[in-house]
């Protein structure tokens, strides 16, 4: 039943969710001084994110890389081992550890700005009006002259697979009860498919990816994606690409059987579907809103306000789609609550990172050389392999390759892909150059830690540079004042 009291009441900001995109809406609101309600349908706060998506992902990812001593293989053979028996246990206890620290220090990033939480399910009642049932059966009536929806999105479960959590799963369930198969097939070759499957791969479980697409990962410069599923071959990862799965059968082992559309049989001891993900907006009723959802039930916004068609009702994060990263999140939770209440927004950079957390990573920031081909500039690449440096030697690299992309009129960088360890944190020298309009002489004239990875990038730079027809660049002397 509705009840009135102290939640029945009035806050100029409503933010539904709390991932990275609803936490920023909500602090960034709470900061200009706004009153400000979080409605969480889970628990505890922290969203898709913390509880089933970015984080228990990484962590998984960082987890494996440990006990397993992937990272020490280049040197101490391919048996090498920190732990000889990884189970889902030991995968398990480094993850809720880290949950609970992402979760504290949520919880008091909203009690120190004054922003307020609620549990349960929301639901609209009409454009300002939010009905908010509660696990105990009521529930509660709020209301606020702008809303921000945050809801994120939920794995696709089509009714021809025969989920069961525990043989056939999907990327929530497979972290919410962590074990080590001997065999997985992986149905689905985006990011997060990509990155499960090459993380259980680095347990030597057996994996094959199943995609009914002929390409993967389009966004990606080709040449990276070569490069990756290249490595991913060598250590035995099979690859099913232009193939659909008519459906999924159990054997008499209750293994799960992948039957293609051409009728090959896959069979392997667990089956992760990870063919698209849906938003999270079943619950909401957004037609009482005056709302509407695309076919995977998500909401359109304007690209750079984030309102939806309602003005003062806006939407961030996954549920609008692309990109679906938390750190593009944030910041589009950030811009919808400064223009919800006329705070000065800075422009979005034109470019930003992508990361992909897979073993080995990809990280990319700009245009791929495709894209530069489409739009007719003349330009030049430069490779540099991560075994070239002495810090990839220290650290028995044994693959891993950077390309970066200049313009041949002004030299000016165009784009830089990573692929190999530490590609996500490599990428962000690239954005600062890219985004402030740097050139190949950055490069090639500024002087980078010795050893580190960092220094593909003047070799990348230079292997460009050997294969360009000189341009005539004014250097000014830096003079550089001490004490």
């Amino acid at each position: 039943m509705a009840r009135t009291g102290v939640e029945a009441m009035r806050y100029e900001l409503i933010v539904i969710g709390s991932g990275p995109s609803g936490r920023r809406a909500a602090i960034q609101a709470a900061k200009l001084g706004h009153s400000v309600l979080v409605v969480e349908n889970r628990l505890r706060v922290g969203g898709v994110s913390v509880h089933t998506g970015t984080i228990p992902s990484k962590t998984l990812r960082e987890t494996v890389l440990n006990l397993s001593g992937w990272r020490e293989r280049g040197f101490y053979g391919l048996a090498y081992r920190v732990k000889k028996e990884i189970e889902g246990s030991d995968l398990g206890a480094r993850l809720n550890k880290t949950l609970d620290y992402e979760i504290d220090v949520l919880e008091n990033q909203f009690a120190r700005n004054g922003v307020r939480t609620m549990g349960g399910t929301a639901r609209f009642v009409d454009p300002h009006t939010i009905a908010v049932a509660k696990t105990g059966g009521d529930t509660d009536i709020v209301s606020a002259g702008h809303i921000v929806v945050a809801v994120g999105t939920k794995p696709h479960r089509p009714a021809h697979i025969p989920f069961d959590d525990k043989a056939v799963v999907d990327s929530d369930s497979l972290v919410q009860e962590l074990r080590v198969p001997r065999s997985l097939t992986v149905v689905g070759a985006g990011v997060i498919g990509l990155e499960y499957a090459t993380i259980f791969s680095a347990l030597d479980v057996a994996v094959t990816i199943v995609e009914p697409r002929n390409n993967f990962l389009e966004f990606i410069d080709r040449e990276i994606i070569e490069e990756f599923t290249h490595e991913l071959r060598k250590r035995g990862v099979n690859f099913r690409v232009g193939c659909k799965v008519d459906h999924v059968e159990l054997d008499g082992m209750g293994w799960p059987v992948a039957v293609l559309d051409d009728q090959r049989r896959i069979r392997s001891e667990m089956l992760l579907f990870a063919a698209g993900r849906v938003g999270a907006t079943a619950d909401l009723d957004v037609p009482a809103a005056g709302l509407t959802l695309d076919g995977r039930g998500r909401l359109t916004v304007d690209p750079v306000t984030f309102q939806t068609t309602v003005p003062h009702i806006y939407a961030v994060g996954d549920v609008i789609g692309f990109p679906s990263l938390a750190s593009t999140s944030m910041e589009q939770g950030r811009i919808a609550s400064c223009h919800a209440f006329g705070a000065p927004m800075s422009a979005a950079p034109t470019f930003f990172p992508y990361g992909i957390y897979a073993v080995p990573e990809i990280s990319t920031i700009g245009l791929t050389e495709q894209e530069v081909r489409d739009r007719g500039i003349h330009y030049e690449c430069g490779i540099a392999r991560f075994h070239e440096t002495s810090r990839g030697h220290i650290m028995g690299l044994q693959s891993g390759m950077m390309k970066m992309i200049f313009a041949l009129d002004d030299q000016r960088l165009l784009g830089v892909h990573i692929v190999g360890e530490g590609a996500t944190e490599l990428i962000h020298i690239g954005q600062a150059v890219l985004n402030l309009g740097g050139t190949l002489d950055y490069f090639v004239q500024n002087t980078f830690n010795y050893p580190t990875l960092a220094e593909a990038y003047k070799i990348a730079a230079l292997d460009a540079f050997n294969r360009m027809p000189p341009v005539t660049v004014a250097v000014t002397p830096k003079v550089v004042a001490v004490g």
